[in-house]
């Protein structure tokens, strides 16, 4: 009894760890937006370019990854 509860208990751990890397993934092969989706400034050309699917301008994804961060995601 108690290895199938560890095996179960394992396998929602896995289920879990693959939830929040899919969602952290950026589709690459998406057009990247032309104003940032949290203060809805031009995203620059260069930037667009280099990060395929973006949707936030450097300062706003870099403000995003430092909360993330302090969270532990």
């Amino acid at each position: 009894m108690p290895s199938e509860i560890i095996d179960a208990a394992n396998e929602l751990v896995q289920q879990r760890i693959d939830m929040v890397v899919a969602s952290h993934r950026i589709n690459h092969n998406a057009v990247s937006a032309t104003h940032c989706i949290q203060c809805g400034e031009k995203i620059s050309d260069k930037r667009r370019e280099a990060v395929k699917g973006c949707t936030m301008c450097h300062e706003c994804q870099g403000i995003a990854e430092l909360k993330r961060k302090q969270r532990g995601f």
